[in-house]
């Protein structure tokens, strides 16, 4: 008589080991500089980034902050493992709004290569942790 093995196997997509680092490495980094580089800022002084840069400033204020609490929240998500790859997915919308309007409504084309490049990593980072998604998914199906 044969029995049948009650465990299943679940196949899921995960980066090896030096990926993983790599990838560990770039969330913590890119995290880090969103929280403390890019929203920050915005939020502890954004009067301070309208003085200093005017012409710079071409959106409302209170979207100003807004961008400042996304910025953060994604930074903070990227470095949490259940919510890296959708904190990456939305800095990845984030970046390549943020590269077209330096493109088009700024008129810098040349300033929009830098979000554009974080916009690459960031949807490579949500491509890798794409198995985090139906972890936390799950998680929240029970």
């Amino acid at each position: 008589m044969t029995t049948a093995n009650p465990t299943t196997s679940v196949v899921t997509d995960r980066p090896g080991t030096i990926r993983n680092r790599v990838l560990w490495t770039l969330q913590i980094l890119l995290g880090l500089f969103f929280v403390i580089a890019s929203g920050g800022p915005k939020l502890v002084m954004p009067n301070a980034l309208a003085d200093n840069a005017p012409e710079n400033l071409t959106i409302p204020f209170a979207l100003l902050i807004f961008i400042g609490v996304v910025e953060v929240a994604g930074g903070i998500g990227l470095m949490v493992p259940r919510l890296s790859a959708l904190a990456a997915a939305g800095l990845t919308v984030l970046t390549v709004l943020a590269a077209g309007t330096q493109a088009f409504i700024a008129d810098k084309p040349s300033m929009a290569i830098f979000p554009l490049v974080l916009a690459a990593i960031f949807a490579w980072i949500a491509y890798e942790r794409r198995a985090t998604v139906t972890d936390l998914r799950n998680s929240f199906a029970r």
